[in-house]
């Protein structure tokens, strides 16, 4: 039995070790519980599972509602497995502001990779998370690869802050354009187009002039802006998932990408730069609720916020005020 771990929790290691799809999971919901017992519990999970992850390919996929990316993972999905590797898919569907729920609609979406056993397809709230991402997305990444999944793909709910999210936890980023994103190039964010390791126009099948005209303009584009590596220039790929063509093609240019990437040392470097971005994160967010779990701030906290709106007070005095709570902890 690892140390730390009780009967429960060794059963649940040594069935995503397995790779036994119920185990995993139940490891994924203990991750996204909020409980603190529970937070407890998955840290020891996925510490001792920790030597059997880094192995898979970390895919990332993006781009605005409607541009197909439910039906392109779908297809990328069956081409892999009939290459002979497993899939997992991460799929963070939208929170309700409202409500709180999600539909959690992707395994409807993607009925066919559903039902394979070589696939596993975990839609997740996001919950409120920054841009879309849920917050235990990574976690929930590790444990896949520990589960022996060859490919994991991350699909963000939309173009937005995502995209700084996911680039962050994967190995190469995919943004999905529509045939007339050319037309409206000047509504593409700078930003999301420099995070872009490889960018791909689906339903180039409905109008593939448009299509093409998109991929001459976009490959412009991209000439005048600074991309992630200086050993790789983002190709642009049109496609028609829905058809399944040019699926293969994009798989070439996603394992050119990592043998690239290897050869110039920056795939190791790339992940253990994130590792450590990742750890500071999770500081930041662990002082936020230290911070809001204060005794002193909770009482305090709604006089201040109303003295600051009222001009009695400026907002660097009462911040200032009520950090200084923590050092007296």
């Amino acid at each position: 039995m690892s140390l730390g771990l009780d009967v429960v929790d060794q059963l649940l290691v040594d069935g995503v070790r397995a790779r036994q799809l119920r185990p995993l999971a139940r490891t994924i919901t203990l991750i996204e519980s909020l409980r603190p017992d529970h937070r407890a519990r998955a840290q020891r999970v996925i510490e001792a599972l920790l030597p059997d992850t880094g192995g898979a390919m970390r895919v990332g996929i993006s781009g605005v509602p409607g541009v197909g990316k439910s039906t392109f993972i779908e297809a990328l999905g069956l081409y892999l497995i009939g290459q002979g590797l497993r899939v997992a898919v991460l799929a963070v569907d939208p929170s309700s502001s409202v409500t709180g729920g999600s539909i959690l609609g992707d395994k409807t979406r993607m009925e066919l990779l559903s039902q394979r056993t070589e696939a596993f397809i975990r839609p997740s709230p996001s919950a409120g998370s920054l841009g879309g991402v849920a917050d235990k997305t990574r976690e929930t990444l590790l444990v896949c690869e520990a589960a022996g999944f060859d490919v994991v793909i991350v699909e963000t709910v939309g173009v937005g802050q995502s995209e700084t999210a996911v680039a962050g936890m994967t190995d190469i980023f995919c943004l999905l354009q529509l045939p007339n994103a050319g037309d409206d190039l000047q509504a593409i964010k700078k930003g999301i187009m420099e995070l872009a390791d490889l960018i791909v126009i689906n339903k180039a099948d409905i109008d593939a002039r448009q299509a093409m005209m998109a991929k001459s303009q976009i490959k412009s584009a991209l000439g005048m802006l600074r991309h992630t590596s200086p050993n790789w220039m983002p190709p642009v790929l049109t496609l028609s998932a829905l058809k399944q063509d040019g699926i293969e093609s994009f798989w070439a240019e996603i394992v050119r990408f990592r043998d690239t990437m290897r050869a110039s040392g920056e795939f190791g470097t790339k992940r253990r730069d994130q590792a450590q971005a990742w750890m500071w994160e999770l500081i930041d967010s662990g002082l936020r609720q230290r911070f809001r779990d204060n005794p002193r701030v909770k009482t305090d906290l709604p006089g201040l916020q109303k003295a600051v709106a009222e001009g009695h007070t400026t907002p660097a005095a009462a911040a200032h005020r009520l950090i200084g709570y923590l050092s007296q902890d």
